[in-house]
């Protein structure tokens, strides 16, 4: 069976850092995309960040691009995403997903795909950026 558990949420003040991880178990972490989503109240479920297991590409969505680093240690099955120079507007549920790369309907690169596309998830962690 598939989990993906996230920690690392909290609160922290506009301008610092968080690192949030993800970690997983059930499942061959080398033949996975692994991706953070947000879901801030109101709004819908949005991208952040994606990372392949098996070749190391990466997608950030443009709102986190220079800010937010994804990275993968496969030895210990799991990602993190550490999140630099936060904003109030990082304020969000994140979550992580999983999906084997071969289970993929690929319409382009990493970047093309959306919450759809990922099968498995994790509950998710509170980050809060206060102004």
């Amino acid at each position: 069976e598939v989990q993906l558990v996230e920690s690392g949420g909290g609160l922290v003040q506009a301008g610092g850092s968080l690192r949030l991880s993800c970690a997983a178990s059930g499942f061959i972490f080398d033949d996975y995309v692994i991706g953070w989503f947000r879901q801030a109240p109101g709004k819908e479920r949005e991208g952040v960040s994606y990372i392949s297991s098996s070749d190391g590409s990466t997608y950030y969505a443009g709102a986190v691009m220079g800010r937010f680093t994804i990275s993968s240690d496969n030895g210990k099955n799991t990602v993190y995403l550490q999140m630099n120079s936060v904003k109030p507007e990082d304020t969000a549920v994140y979550y992580c997903a999983a999906q084997p790369e071969h289970k993929i309907l690929w319409a382009g690169g990493i970047g093309s795909l959306t919450a759809p596309d990922f099968g498995s998830w994790g509950r998710g962690t509170q980050v809060t950026v206060s102004p």
